[in-house]
C-alpha cells in the first residue's frame, strides 16, 4: 500500500509538472492610438475629457509614467517591431519611401512565433506599402489594415492608401485582398480584432493582437454622436473631431474590456494601452486657446500635462505617452513606475513574457520591463541614454548635415535638447533640463552642468555613427507606382471589392 501511494504521489507530480510545462503563455493585446499623446486621458489630470474606460484601465493597471516614444508615427512603430532605434531600421520619415522598415530586421510577430504565438494586426501599419514590407508577409497571421500613414492619404510616392478612402466605410486590405466595410474606422478595427480574438481564445496557442487605430490623427473626423457634445460646448470642427475620436476610442476600449471579461480572458491576457507620439497640435488646439466652455462657465483649453512640446518635437511633450499594463492575478494594479522606459523595450519585454531566450542577433537595444512588472525590481539600472531625432529632412539631403539639429538625449534625470530649428530659419541653442525638478523644461541649466552636456553629446555622437550606415532608405528610388492603387484597380478588374462581413461577437 505504501509503495502504491509513493508511486501515485510521483505520478501526480509528473502530471502536474507536465501540465505546467504545457500551459500556454499569456495572450498579449497591444492597443496604440495615433497622435493622442499623454494628456487626453481623464486620469492624467485632463480637466474635461471623458474617458471612463481608460480611467478604469488606469485604475486596474501598472502605469509607466515616463514612457517615451518617437516624435512621429512610423519611427515609433518600427521601434516596437524591432526593439531598436528607428534610424537603425532605416525609418527617418513618415513618407517618401523612408517609412519602410528594413527587410533585414526580424520583427515582433516573427520573434513571438518561436513561442507558438499567432499574431494579428488591425488598423495602421505604416512601415512600407510595397508587398515585401506588408505585415502579412512579415509574420502576421492576420492583417486588417489601411495603407500609408492614414486613411485616404496619397502622396507622390508609394505611400498611399486605397483610392478615395474615408474614415467612414473605408476599403481595408484584409490578408492581401481588399474588402469594403461599413462603419467608422476605429469601430471597425476593434470589431475585426475582437472577432479574431474570439476565434483564437479557446485554441492551444497564445495570441498577439496589435490594435492600432488611425484615430485621432487628422483629418479630425469622429462619429456625430461623439462630436455633438463638443460642438454643443462651442468647439470648432477640428477640435470636436479630435476629442470626439478619443472618446470613441474610449468607447471601444470599453467594448474590448467587456468582451475580455465575458470570455474570461483577463487571467490569461495582458492588455497594454499606449500612443505613438506626443499630442498633435492640429486638432488639440493652440496653446492658451479657449476651445469651449462647460455649462458651469469653465473655459476649456488644450491640456498637455504641463509638458513642453507636442508631436514632432524632441521635447518631453513630443515623445511622452500613456503606458498602461494590466494582467489580472499576476501584476499588482495601482503601481506607478517613473523609470524612464521606451518603445524599444517592448520587443524584449514581450519575448521575456513568452519565455524566449534568443533575440535577433545584433538588433535589440531595449531592456525587458518584466523584472519591474513581476516586482523583482523597483527600478532598472540608470545607466542608459535614450535618443530622439525629429529627422524628416528633405530627400536627397546628406543626413550628416542634420546630426546636430532637432535631437534630444534623455536619461533618468536629464534631458538634453540639441539645437532646434525654429521658424524663419532661426535656430534655438541647445539646453539641459533636470526632469526630476523641472519636468516642464522651464530652466536651462546647461552652463551649470557642462560635464553632463559633454557626456550626453558624446553618447549621442556614438549613437549617430552607429545609426548612419543603417539609414538604408536615404538613396532609395521613389516607387513608380502607388501599390495600394495598383492592387485596388487590379482587383476591380478581376471581380471587384467584396463587402466585409463583420464577425459575430
Amino acid at each position: 500500500m505504501q509503495s502504491f501511494l509513493r508511486f501515485f504521489a510521483v505520478f501526480l507530480c509528473v502530471l502536474c509538472g507536465s501540465n505546467q510545462a504545457e500551459a500556454k503563455q499569456p495572450n498579449i493585446i497591444l492597443v496604440i492610438t495615433d497622435d493622442q499623446g499623454y494628456g487626453p486621458v481623464g486620469r492624467h489630470g485632463h480637466p474635461w475629457i471623458r474617458t471612463p474606460n481608460l480611467d478604469k484601465l488606469y485604475d486596474t493597471s501598472t502605469r509607466f509614467t515616463r514612457f517615451l516614444v518617437s516624435p512621429t508615427c512610423a519611427p515609433t512603430r518600427s521601434a516596437i517591431m524591432t526593439g531598436r532605434h528607428p534610424m537603425k531600421n532605416g525609418v527617418t520619415h513618415t513618407i517618401l519611401e523612408r517609412e519602410r522598415m528594413t527587410l533585414k530586421a526580424t520583427i515582433l510577430p516573427q520573434v513571438l512565433k518561436q513561442a507558438g504565438y499567432t499574431s494579428g494586426i488591425f488598423g495602421k501599419w505604416h512601415l512600407g506599402d510595397e508587398e515585401p514590407y506588408q505585415p502579412h508577409t512579415r509574420g502576421f497571421d492576420e492583417a486588417f489594415i489601411h495603407g500609408a500613414g492614414g486613411i485616404g492619404q496619397a502622396y507622390n510616392c508609394s505611400c498611399a492608401d486605397a483610392p478615395g478612402n474615408k474614415y467612414f466605410d473605408p476599403v481595408i486590405r484584409h490578408n492581401g485582398s481588399f474588402v469594403k466595410t461599413k462603419g467608422f474606422c476605429t469601430d471597425l478595427f476593434f470589431t475585426s480584432a475582437l472577432g479574431w480574438i474570439k476565434s483564437k481564445k479557446d485554441g492551444d496557442d497564445p495570441f498577439f493582437a496589435y490594435i492600432t487605430t488611425n484615430a485621432p490623427h487628422g483629418p479630425f473626423i469622429a462619429p456625430p454622436k461623439n462630436t455633438k457634445y463638443f460642438t454643443d460646448l462651442g468647439f470648432g470642427k477640428s477640435q470636436a473631431g479630435f476629442y470626439g475620436m478619443i472618446e470613441n476610442i474610449d468607447e471601444n476600449m470599453g467594448r474590448l474590456m467587456g468582451k475580455l471579461k465575458e470570455w474570461d480572458l483577463y487571467k490569461d491576457t495582458i492588455v497594454i494601452f499606449m500612443s505613438d507620439n506626443g499630442m498633435t497640435g492640429g486638432g488639440s488646439g493652440r496653446a492658451g486657446q479657449v476651445l469651449g466652455k462647460l455649462p458651469n462657465g469653465t473655459a476649456m483649453k488644450p491640456f498637455n500635462s504641463g509638458m513642453k512640446g507636442q508631436k514632432g518635437s524632441a521635447d518631453e511633450g513630443g515623445v511622452r505617452v500613456p503606458f498602461l499594463v494590466r494582467w489580472d492575478g499576476h501584476w499588482k494594479a495601482g503601481r506607478d513606475f517613473e523609470t524612464v522606459s521606451a518603445h524599444i523595450d517592448l520587443l524584449p519585454t514581450f519575448a521575456a513574457i513568452a519565455g524566449i531566450k534568443t533575440l535577433p542577433k545584433n538588433q535589440v537595444e531595449g531592456r525587458s520591463l518584466l523584472p519591474l512588472l513581476n516586482g523583482e525590481k523597483k527600478t532598472l539600472a540608470d545607466d542608459r541614454y535614450l535618443f530622439t531625432h525629429r529627422a524628416r529632412w528633405n530627400t536627397g539631403t546628406d543626413p550628416n548635415t542634420h546630426q546636430w539639429k532637432n535631437f534630444a538625449v534623455r536619461s533618468q534625470r536629464w534631458r538634453y535638447i540639441g539645437a532646434q530649428a525654429a521658424r524663419k530659419g532661426a535656430t534655438v541653442p541647445g539646453a539641459l533640463f533636470d526632469m526630476q525638478k523641472d519636468p516642464g523644461q522651464k530652466t536651462n541649466i546647461a552652463e551649470a552642468h557642462p560635464e553632463v552636456v559633454k557626456k550626453m553629446r558624446a553618447a549621442y555622437d556614438k549613437f549617430w555613427q552607429e545609426a548612419r550606415p543603417l539609414m538604408v532608405n536615404e538613396k532609395a528610388p521613389m516607387s513608380k507606382t502607388r501599390p495600394f492603387h495598383v492592387w485596388f484597380n487590379q482587383q476591380i478588374k478581376n471581380g471587384g471589392i467584396p463587402q466585409w462581413k463583420a464577425p459575430s461577437l
